[in-house]
């Protein structure tokens, strides 16, 4: 899968954080006149229709709070104490043929769970089936479009894609940190719809998309949601999104109403030198309802060094505050915290020592306004009683690899 991607080819934009921070620019060779002229030319209908990609993760994890139920919770992808576990194994491949393409991904692991945590499930009739998390959750991606000439790049896709937002990646080799921020954790994951992407410049795009809503193979209402994003990338040096989400993503009977849920999301991540690279990802939104305005403001800062041409190390810091719209009535449902603040911070350290190959030894610590975590003997069975969380911290030892083609 490449490294660097543009929001058109399939894949949630992480932009260039990998390429970049692992300075891949000093990994181009100059070619010299005589060699470019000695070298054949090679057309489009040369070049392979199909390409196919793959990935694994497996990882092993301590939580310091020992919980007696084995659950880091509130993490997502990296949510299991004191055991071995394979995160996601992945294998599909991409499409791109006569201005034809296109992406097919499959999955199977711990992460397609949570990757469709927030699924709709809608029961089915006498001659129909249900539909719900575990309908989809071995599928990825899986889109198909057709790139026009007038005269820019018109590209016009339909089906299922990694979000767009913000600037981390499903895949952990896309990634600085083995876990994932809070900001990635509880804004969307997918979208299924249609979007057209057309090239403003080689260097500036802009998308217009509409789709069934946030995580939503089906949608769970009958309204659409739209978004809209302008990118400018020059490879290796410099990636930046501003994106504009809106929406009505809560159910027909939800008591706060028919609410329109607006989120805008801007990022940035760039190449300050051949051993440094940084990035800022910044998120707000508010959702006007029946009870108020609920709101949200989120933030995440990172830097990767490059100690030596296999080893890196990277840290991160985010923050995420939540206003739930209350009034005499009742306060809304929360959109992504039982808390009305939670932050992290993580360290991770990174060996390349093969092409294709990455160990990483990662610390996090998260911190939230109220209990969130579990530590100790937790109460409840998880099936007939829900886990009690009885902890306001929870600190974090892990052991990861992933190898990718």
């Amino acid at each position: 899968m490449p490294r660097t991607r543009k929001p058109w080819l399939g894949s949630r934009w992480v932009g260039i954080p990998v390429a970049i921070a692992g300075s891949m620019a000093s990994l181009v060779v100059p070619t010299s006149a005589a060699a470019q002229e000695s070298e054949p030319d090679v057309n489009a209908e040369d070049k392979p229709a199909f390409t196919p990609l793959g990935y694994g993760e497996v990882y092993y994890q301590l939580n310091l709070r020992s919980p007696s139920n084995g659950v880091t919770d509130f993490r997502g992808f990296d949510n299991r104490h004191n055991t071995f576990t394979i995160s996601n194994v992945v294998l599909g491949g991409t499409l791109d043929t006569h201005d034809v393409i296109g992406t097919l991904v499959a999955q199977i692991g711990s992460t397609p769970d949570t990757y469709y945590l927030a699924e709709p499930a809608k029961p089915g009739g006498a001659g129909s089936s249900a539909t719900d998390k575990e309908t989809w959750k071995y599928l990825q991606q899986a889109n198909l479009g057709y790139r026009f000439h007038v005269p820019n790049d018109l590209v016009v896709q339909a089906g299922l894609f990694l979000s767009p937002i913000g600037p981390e990646g499903i895949a952990v080799k896309d990634n600085w940190s083995w876990s994932r921020s809070n900001l990635f954790f509880v804004l969307p994951f997918y979208h299924v719809g249609a979007r057209a992407t057309y090239s403003l410049t080689e260097r500036w795009a802009v998308t217009a998309a509409v789709y069934n809503g946030w995580n939503s193979v089906v949608d769970n209402n009958d309204e659409k949601s739209v978004s809209t994003q302008l990118t400018y990338t020059v490879p290796d040096a410099v990636a930046l999104s501003i994106l504009y989400f809106g929406g009505i993503e809560r159910a027909p009977d939800a008591p706060e109403g028919r609410a329109w849920r607006h989120d805008i999301d801007a990022h940035v991540t760039g190449a300050v030198t051949d051993w440094l690279s940084l990035q800022a990802h910044a998120n707000v939104g508010f959702e006007p309802n029946e009870l108020g305005t609920s709101s949200w403001e989120a933030g995440a800062v990172a830097a990767r060094f490059r100690i030596a041409k296999p080893l890196y190390v990277a840290g991160r810091a985010d923050v995420f505050f939540e206003q739930a719209a209350a009034d005499a009535s009742g306060t809304a449902a929360r959109i992504f915290w039982p808390a009305e603040w939670v932050t992290s911070q993580t360290l991770t350290l990174e060996l390349r020592a093969a092409d294709h190959l990455s160990t990483r030894l990662e610390y996090r610590h998260d911190l939230a306004e109220s209990d969130m975590f579990f530590g100790g003997e937790v109460e409840g069975d998880g099936v007939a009683t829900p886990f009690v969380a009885d902890r306001e911290t929870q600190d974090t030892m892990t052991v990861g690899m992933t190898a990718w083609f």
